[in-house]
């Protein structure tokens, strides 16, 4: 049984079932979940004390970053405190009795429908943008319509009543979204342990201004694993970095990269320090060729 009081209530975006939500049951099997239509408010539902913490996906190995939520997350008011990786198992749901034969509309997001382009134009089916994975496999329950079926998680399966048709039909093995885990207050792992530091910066608008900032994670041996830009207050010359290092900022390299960043930047905030999860570990130890 899960706890539904806010201190073990985890929000997320999306309907149940989404896969939003599956990820919130694999890390946190004791808390409930609370779906909420937007991001703007699974953010809320934290702010405002009516879930513990957020689960937010922030990238898919095979879609790239999730949109909004990079200018949505500075302005949120709460702060990163663990990532999750969540590989992604795309299921074919239909209703109870529906032949995978006699299926003629598939209906999920259009992200989801993208990353079985394969498995659609093999059965040939007609593809259906819809507004998200579970909310079409809710619709499948409500339509009652067994030449209609969803790409959704096991987990809407089961929520809504459908059987899987068919499994793990999504094109790419490694199919992977990477969620953030988000808090009210900032949570630092202790020094010495594989960590992530997640920052947002303005550059000051002069020339080569990015270049120099970025000049002190080179020189002090700063592993950057992303770096993204997007503009703000709806104007072209304004552009907003964000980025996430493989260090710790109590570290001396990531210290000195930080201190010159700032001196060429208007603004930099720390979004999150949080242990890398494994992962990435695993997959920086294979990159260096170690066991």
């Amino acid at each position: 049984m899960t706890d539904p009081t806010p201190a073990r209530t985890i929000a997320f975006q999306g309907q149940p079932g989404a896969y939003s939500d599956l990820a919130c049951r694999q890390v946190f099997p004791a808390m409930a979940t609370l779906p909420c239509d937007a991001f703007e408010d699974a953010f809320a539902a934290v702010r405002e004390g009516r879930a513990a913490l957020a689960m937010m996906p922030i990238e898919n190995s095979v879609a790239g970053r999730v949109a909004d939520i990079h200018h949505l997350m500075p302005e949120s008011g709460l702060y990163i405190i663990g990532e999750h990786f969540e590989r992604v198992n795309h299921h074919l749901l239909g209703l109870p009795g529906a032949k995978l034969e006699a299926i003629r509309t598939v209906r999920s997001h259009v992200h989801a429908l993208g990353q079985c382009r394969n498995f659609i134009r093999a059965h040939r089916l007609t593809p259906v943008v819809a507004a998200d994975t579970a909310g079409s496999a809710a619709e499948i329950k409500e339509r009652g319509d067994k030449t209609i079926a969803a790409i959704a998680s096991e987990l809407a399966g089961q929520i809504y009543g459908l059987v899987s048709l068919a499994e793990n039909i999504e094109d790419a093995e490694h199919n992977t979204t990477r969620f953030l885990i988000m808090a009210r207050e900032p949570k630092w792992p202790p020094r010495g342990g594989p960590a992530v530091t997640t920052f947002v910066f303005n550059v000051r608008n002069v020339p080569a201004a990015l270049y120099k900032a970025l000049g002190g994670f080179a020189t002090n041996g700063v592993n950057m694993t992303k770096l993204e830009s997007y503009m703000v207050g709806g104007r072209f010359a304004a552009t907003q970095f964000y980025a996430d290092v493989e260090a710790h900022p109590d570290d001396r390299p990531l210290k000195l990269a930080l201190e010159e960043l700032a001196f060429f930047s208007t603004e930099v905030k720390i979004v999150g320090v949080y242990p890398a999860h494994p992962l990435r570990i695993a997959a920086r130890q294979q990159e260096r060729g170690e066991d």
